[in-house]
């Protein structure tokens, strides 16, 4: 049960929401959005504002990765309209009774800046309810890459179940194959036995874990898809998924409580109404979250075309150590 303190603040909070952050950020302007370019990628990053571009609205409420075009893909692997990794919620135990607060990165105020020409950071000050302050840094990698920094500091002490959960989603643009690909708990990337994530449905067996998470959450429901578990788990910290000639692996630092996510439907209908677009989402646990402390997750994209699981392999190789399983 929601405590009558608890009750009364996240109203207060969804009062301050509605009158302010809950309508669409507005037009984007040149300061809102950062282009980074290696020998091989374009890689249009954003914050949390709407913008027209190339005669498609990009929605307000989505961050991040706007597109990623290659030489050998001029198509972007994301839903035009939306992204990739987005940071889309914080969440904890308490119920998930207002949108606005469900999806609260989305309507925070979030700010843009390049850093160098290779790196740009979109900062989001406290929000109103979770009150987690952060910092995502994105730097394109020769030649085909997109290293991930994510810092955060929890401006509260009081989260409900004694964890905070971040979730980040990536609308993949109308696949052959929705599916996710990863290592079974019971192998390795020397003997690789490799497990296929593709759900029937949104919030059905949604999210994996890794084979050495210990952490037991509780949710009143299991009506998102970070509170759906699979029965599944991996051993080594990535995944990937094919879009048309090309690859998309997610790869990141080793932490056992990093989980990986699918929806068959997260990012809408096609464009031309035929089927469903797959979200390939991640998520990060924090276990007794300590105030004004500050946490990073690390991590790494790699767009190319695919040429094969040993290939991924090998590319995980390169941003991984060879003992970094957990």
């Amino acid at each position: 049960m929601i405590s009558y303190r608890e009750y009364v603040f996240v109203g207060l909070a969804v009062f301050v929401l509605k009158c302010s952050a809950a309508e669409p950020r507005g037009p984007a302007s040149d300061e809102d959005i950062v282009v980074l370019k290696t020998a091989q990628l374009e890689v249009m990053v954003g914050n949390n504002r709407w913008r027209e571009a190339d005669g498609v609205r990009h929605h307000a409420g989505y961050n991040g990765l706007f597109s990623i075009r290659a030489k050998q893909q001029a198509e972007s692997p994301f839903v035009p309209a939306y992204a990739g990794w987005n940071l889309e919620h914080y969440f904890d135990a308490r119920p998930r009774a207002d949108r606005n607060v469900f999806f609260e990165p989305r309507f925070a105020e979030m700010k843009t800046q390049r850093i160098d020409p290779q790196t740009v950071e979109l900062h989001q000050p406290a929000t109103p309810v979770y009150q987690v302050e952060s910092w995502t840094r994105f730097s394109v990698v020769e030649p085909n890459a997109i290293d991930f920094s994510f810092r955060c500091r929890p401006h509260r002490d009081d989260y409900a179940g004694d964890f905070l959960g971040m979730f980040w989603a990536s609308y993949i643009n109308g696949p052959n194959d929705k599916s996710m690909y990863f290592l079974d708990a019971d192998s390795t990337r020397q003997k690789p036995l490799w497990r296929q994530l593709c759900t029937q449905q949104h919030n059905l067996n949604s999210t994996v874990r890794f084979a050495g998470d210990r952490i037991e959450l509780s949710f009143e429901s299991d009506d998102a898809l970070f509170a759906n578990e699979s029965p599944l788990r991996y051993s080594a910290p990535f995944f990937y998924g094919r879009f048309r000639n090309m690859v998309l692996i997610y790869v990141f630092r080793p932490d056992p409580n990093l989980r990986f996510t699918h929806s068959p439907t997260g990012g809408g209908m096609t464009a031309d109404g035929t089927d469903t677009n797959p979200a390939w989402d991640f998520q990060w646990i924090i276990p007794q979250p300590e105030k004004n402390h500050e946490y990073q997750l690390q991590g790494r994209l790699i767009y190319k075309p695919w040429r094969g699981r040993q290939d991924v392999l090998a590319e995980v190789a390169r941003y991984l150590p060879s003992d970094a399983s957990e």
